[in-house]
């Protein structure tokens, strides 16, 4: 079903169950995001993608990643209002990552350059934590596309985190690397080295298994994954996987 609305005064078109963030940015409205992508349930963590919409005469601000669209609602993607509170959430979210480059980078283009936001005594950014803006992309693709669930989030309030179930290393984690490939910071630390993939974050490493050719592909967990998800033979990948 095709609905019709407005986004900045211009009349648009989207399918019903679209959200605003992805009919704007097809029709080239820009807005910010942190925690949005396509592949995995909406969640409006960061707050970033404020948009103001009116609605029978009433107006409001809103996140718009986990808006759907509506006929005739009435966009606006950008004002003084939208700007002053954006700027505010980065504000926020700086305090809470002040070295994530991509929170600098965003915020500065909001004319924030620094936080007067302290977190609370004792809850300063640790190495761990640094550049994490607890925004569940990481938790929500290992659970929608993976389909592993090796992370969730943690305790309550300045000391909410996301880790492996009860704050401990995720064991069911197959280090496929896709949260580190989601993460909108950078935060989570993925690499490969002399013959292990490591995910820092979650203090994980699992060996790589080599193809008969002697080719590093993935830890053993990851491709066992594949094979029950897709009923594959059990040497697929022994013998180079897809050719």
């Amino acid at each position: 079903m095709t609905v019709k609305f407005t986004i900045n005064g211009v009349p648009v078109e989207a399918e019903q169950g679209e959200s605003v963030i992805e009919v704007a940015r097809r029709y080239g409205f820009e807005i910010p995001s942190l925690c949005h992508h396509h592949a995995v349930t909406p969640y409006g963590a960061c707050r970033v993608c404020l948009v103001e919409i009116t609605k029978g005469g009433r107006k409001k601000m809103t996140t718009c990643c986990n808006y759907e669209v509506q006929e005739g609602i009435e966009v606006i993607t950008d004002n003084e209002d939208i700007h002053r509170n954006r700027a505010t959430v980065l504000e926020l979210l700086l305090a809470e990552a002040p070295k994530a480059d991509a929170i600098v980078k965003l915020a500065a283009e909001y004319g924030v350059t620094h936080s007067r936001y302290a977190l609370p005594e004792g809850s300063e950014p640790t190495e761990e934590r640094d550049g994490c803006i607890l925004c569940g992309l990481c938790v929500r693709v290992c659970e929608e596309v993976v389909e592993v669930s090796a992370l969730s989030f943690n305790a309550r309030g300045d000391k909410r985190n996301v880790g492996g179930p009860y704050m401990d290393t995720p064991q069911n984690c197959i280090a496929c690397g896709a949260c580190a490939w989601a993460c909108p910071t950078n935060c989570i630390g993925f690499e490969e080295k002399d013959g292990m993939r490591i995910l820092k974050k979650w203090n994980r490493e699992l060996p790589l298994e080599y193809t008969e050719a002697g080719q590093p592909l993935a830890p053993r967990f990851q491709l066992r994954h594949f094979i029950e998800k897709a009923n594959l033979p059990k040497d697929f990948y022994k013998k180079g996987g897809p050719r």
